[in-house]
């Protein structure tokens, strides 16, 4: 991985990329949902510790069940997106760490006798890991509208009731309909939010 990528993957990836708020009918295959995982999981997180968890809510019943924890402006923009993907974190992420961290023998430990060390561990890296979905998808081929707007009590009651899992945010996915975008918002400058010391 020495060589940079083309202008077209920047472009795709980035430069042109938005966030979408409508799509057009066309739908999102298991093929492409796996592929999107496959993708997006080899991105890395702090020892490993993966603690995303991925729901991808695409069924009538399930969008419905979605629905009613949503923010009232985000509601039609998910109901009529093609898969909506519930981006979560597993608060004991650390039970899979001897598996997937075998380097350290107190990898589990560590976090299991320390609650807020856990939490904002799992935290921090499912939303990291929220950012490998949007950029994997957005390789694949899809568009993307992340969102906060939600309840995350009546989520975690409709989609996660034994409370191992929690919802961090949600990420809309299909193919985009540029005619719902608003015009592009400002970014800010290298040097009002960066500094080389």
């Amino acid at each position: 991985m020495t060589t940079a990528l083309s202008q077209d993957v920047l472009e795709q990836a980035f430069l042109s990329a938005r966030t979408y708020n409508s799509f057009t009918p066309r739908q999102i295959d298991d093929e492409t949902i796996l592929k999107l995982y496959d993708l997006l999981r080899w991105g890395p997180t702090s020892m490993n510790c993966q603690p995303a968890r991925y729901v991808f809510v695409r069924s009538a019943a399930a969008k419905e069940r979605l629905t009613s924890t949503l923010a009232e402006g985000n509601i039609a923009k998910t109901m009529a997106a093609p898969l909506t993907v519930i981006v979560a974190k597993d608060t004991r992420f650390y039970e899979h760490l001897p598996s997937q961290f075998p380097h350290a023998e107190n990898a589990q430990a560590m976090f299991a006798d320390n609650e807020a060390l856990a939490q904002t561990t799992a935290f921090r890296n499912s939303t990291l890991q929220g950012g490998y979905l949007i950029m994997a998808a957005r390789l694949l081929g899809l568009d993307c509208g992340p969102m906060s707007g939600f309840d995350a009590d009546k989520l975690n009651a409709a989609f996660f009731a034994d409370g191992r899992w929690k919802a961090n945010f949600l990420v809309n996915l299909g193919y985009g309909d540029p005619s719902g975008n608003h015009p592009r918002g400002p970014r800010l400058a290298f040097d009002e939010v960066a500094k080389i010391v």
